[in-house]
This record gives structure tokens, sequence and C-alpha cells, in this order.
């Protein structure tokens, strides 16, 4: 029989454990609008703590404030695998109460910090807890959800980031833009607040966790397969960011849109992400693997598809979203493959996930940047897409044979 999402393993009849899996969502809202809010603020940041070189030269400035988006990406990915490994061995309630806690007082930070440099630095430290965050958070809610849920449970914390990119981020921007960015940053350190005080009045405190060590979790770092799971999320992956990046430009200088249509897009993505986020933790719990083998040539195809269509408004609408689905449904199998082929650190392994993705964004970004420069054009992002994602499958086919290989 599957379990019921609705009540606690274990607990009496009818005790829900809806509101704990909402706090621990909300903590996605909440990372999902201070990584990417960043990029739609990216000129007020530019003015404010760049001001000098901003007068002389705003371009330069607008690049160099976009460091306050890499600190945060580098932050994640160095903060994922170290206090994902540091923390396993706690009780998952208190870590993530402290780490809700932490992202709050990191935004505030970032809100007063009076220079670009320590700005940068709080970015990069608001960076550390994301990946252990949704790590712990995800194996919190499928261990609530119960057994073979494991999917579902990162899926539902997911969720959180996925609606984020629909609603919170479009929110927090226009916070900024009609106030201050400080005022917007202040606003994410409130979602986080809520969350803080959510997951310690719903999460219930009998939940302990594995109680591995440092040793067992690190010990994963020597397995093969973890490393070519990374390359599934990190490569496979770097196609979406690239075409998230250009949306504007896609927007307006291909379909030639007008640059009020660029929200609009943006959230056309995200309401895919959304879609595919409630899809995906089913399919991961049904198989990881299959799954990203199945769907990595369905994302390269619709990439190149919406390349060639992109000129054309209607299509390249529906192209992003079903790019923002397709993407966002495996993101939960990248998860699950890296718990399968870790062992027991399954804290690590969950949290590496949000580091390839990380490194997905960074490589995806800068592959964007660089056709873009050299002239090839804003759907030449899409092509490249398209052929990462077909390296993404190849990663995964190479996962699932060195597995087999093992086991005979």
């Amino acid at each position: 029989m599957t379990p019921d999402p609705s009540t606690a393993p274990g607990s009496s009849p009818g005790r829900s454990i809806r509101p704990a899996l909402f706090a621990l969502a909300i903590g996605g809202f909440g990372i999902g609008a201070t990584e990417f809010a960043a990029m739609g603020l990216l000129p007020e940041l530019a003015a404010d703590l760049l001001p000098e070189l901003h007068r002389s030269d705003p371009d330069a400035a607008l690049g160099r404030a976009a460091m306050l988006v890499s600190a945060y990406a580098i932050g994640v990915v160095v903060g994922a695998p170290t206090l994902a490994a540091w923390l396993a061995r706690f009780p998952r309630r208190p870590v993530l109460i402290a780490l809700a806690g932490a992202f709050a007082l990191a935004s505030i930070a970032t809100a007063a910090a009076p220079t670009f440099e320590l700005a940068v630095l709080a970015r990069f430290v608001s960076g550390l807890p994301h990946g252990a965050y949704f790590g712990i958070a995800g194996l919190a809610a499928a261990d609530l959800m119960g057994p073979g849920m494991r999917g579902r449970g990162a899926a539902s914390v997911l969720l959180g980031l996925a609606v984020s990119n629909v609603l919170g981020v479009p929110l927090i921007t226009a916070i900024g833009h009609a106030t201050s960015w400080r005022v917007a940053v202040l606003t994410i350190a409130a979602i986080f607040a809520v969350a803080t005080v959510a997951i310690a009045l719903t999460l219930p405190r009998g939940e302990h966790g594995p109680g591995t060590s440092i040793r067992t979790e690190l010990s994963a770092l020597r397995r093969p397969g973890v490393w070519i799971a990374v390359a599934i999320g990190s490569i496979g992956f770097a196609g979406f960011f690239a075409v998230y990046s250009t949306v504007a430009s896609l927007t307006t200088e291909v379909a030639g849109l007008p640059a009020t249509a660029v929200p609009w897009l943006l959230a056309v993505v995200g309401l895919g992400m959304t879609a595919g986020n409630l899809l995906g933790g089913r399919l991961a719990d049904g198989g990881a693997i299959r799954t990203l083998i199945g769907l990595m040539p369905v994302f390269s195809v619709l990439l190149a598809g919406t390349a060639l269509l992109a000129p054309f408004p209607i299509p390249l609408t529906i192209g992003l979203f079903l790019i923002g689905t397709v993407g966002s449904v495996m993101v939960p199998s990248v998860q699950v493959r890296l718990m399968d082929v870790a062992g027991d650190a399954h804290t690590l392994a969950a949290a590496l996930n949000h580091s390839a993705l990380n490194i997905g964004n960074a490589i995806g970004a800068a592959v964007a940047g660089a056709l873009i420069s050299s002239g090839w054009g804003f759907v030449s992002p899409l092509w490249a897409g398209a052929l990462l994602g077909l390296v993404g499958f190849l990663c995964a086919w190479l996962s699932r044979a060195v597995e087999q290989r093992s086991r005979r």
C-alpha cells in the first residue's frame, strides 16, 4: 500500500504532516528568492555599491556587480558537501532550524553591507547553507512521508523553489525596484524568519536522522558513481541555465517582443518548473536512472526545437514552458541517483545535488556569454544546451553501465 502523505508514519491516525512539509517548502521558497532575485536587482546593486564606477561606466559596474550572483553560487558549491557532511550526525530538526535562521541572518548582513566587498562576502555566506538545507530537508520530508518516498520528499521541498520562480522572485524584484534593493533583501530575511519559526513549530521532535559520521559521509567521494552522477547534474542541466540566463534576449532580440514581456516569459519558465516538480518526485521514486536516461534526449530535442522556432512568440513560449517542465522533472532523479550510488552517505549525496546544479548554472551562463559575445547570436545558447543535454544523457548511460558492471 502506498503511504498516505497526509499523515506521519508511526503517528496517531489523522495526524497531518502537511504543515511540516509546508514549513520546509517555505525555506525553499526563500532560497529561490535569495538566489534569483539578485539577478533582477543588479542595476540597483551596481548603482548603490559601486557609485563611482557606475557613473563613469554603467556597463562595467553591472558586470562587476554580477560577482554578487557568482559569490552565492560559489558558497553553494563549497557549503553543500562540507556542511552536509558535518551536520549529518546531528538531529535534523535543530539543524534545519539553525540553517533557516542562518539564511535570515546572512540576508540581514547582506542588506546592511556598507561596501561592495562586504556585500560579496555576505552573499558567499548566504550560499553556504543552500545545499545542506535542501539535502537535509528533503531527507526529513521523505522520512515524514514514509518508505520509498525519497523522490517525493525532495520534490516537496523543491516545490517551494519552483513556486518562488513564479511568485517570489518577481515580487521581491518589484519591491526592490519600488523601494531599494536593501528593502528587498530584508523581505527575503523575513521569509526565512517565518520558515525558521514554522519548522520549529511543525517538524516532529522525534525525528533524529541517520546519525552518520563525517568520515562515513565523506567516504562517498571515493565512489566513481557519485562523480558520474554529479556530472549528470552539472553538465546535463547546464543547458537549462544557459537558456534561463538569456530569456530576456530571446524575448526582445529574437522574438521581437517588448521588454514588458520578459517577466511573463520568466514566469512561464517558473510555471513549467512547478509542473515538472509535481511529477518529478514520483518518477524518481519509480526509477531515477531510468528517468534520466529517458528524458535527457527529450530535453535536448526540446532545446533544439525551441532554437528553430525562437523567432515566433507562441512557439517560443511553449518551448520555454516545456524546457522548464522537463528540466524540473529530472532534478529529484539526480538527487535520488546520488543517494543510490553514495552508500550510507545520504545526507552528503542529497546536498551534492545542489552543488552539481550550481556548477551547471555557472557552466551554462559562461557558455551562453561566450557564444553571444563571440557573435554566434542569442539563439546559440539553445543549441549549446542541446549538446550539453546529450552529454548529460551519456553520463546517465555511463552511470547505469558502471552500476551493472559492478553488480556482475
